[in-house]
């Protein structure tokens, strides 16, 4: 019986085995690269482009850490939030600031 993975004979011998893995490396390796050169910097291609929520150290966004942290409680965070509409106004209520 003649195998695809002949040993001794004139097939291609063990080595066809390998193609697969081979082109599995290839694939998973420019992934990577793209991931890690390409991507970089601008978040991965299916997020947003503009991302609604508050980042760095915003006034919104420091007022989120802290209540998430456990610092001020709800009533707190509720009422510094609405001072800060006031101020600043909300990203998402229709642009930027008032």
């Amino acid at each position: 019986m003649q195998t695809l993975a002949n040993w001794n004979g004139g097939g291609p011998g063990p080595w066809i085995l390998f193609f697969p893995l081979i082109w599995a490396a290839v694939v998973i390796g420019v992934v990577t690269v793209l991931r890690r050169t390409a991507w970089r910097g601008r978040g991965a291609p299916w997020r947003a482009v503009s991302d609604p929520r508050p980042t760095g150290d915003s006034p919104l966004a420091v007022l989120g850490r802290r209540f998430a942290s456990g610092e001020i409680d709800e009533d707190e965070y509720w009422r510094r939030l609405s001072v800060l509409d006031e101020q600043f106004g909300r990203v998402g209520k229709g642009g930027g600031p008032a």
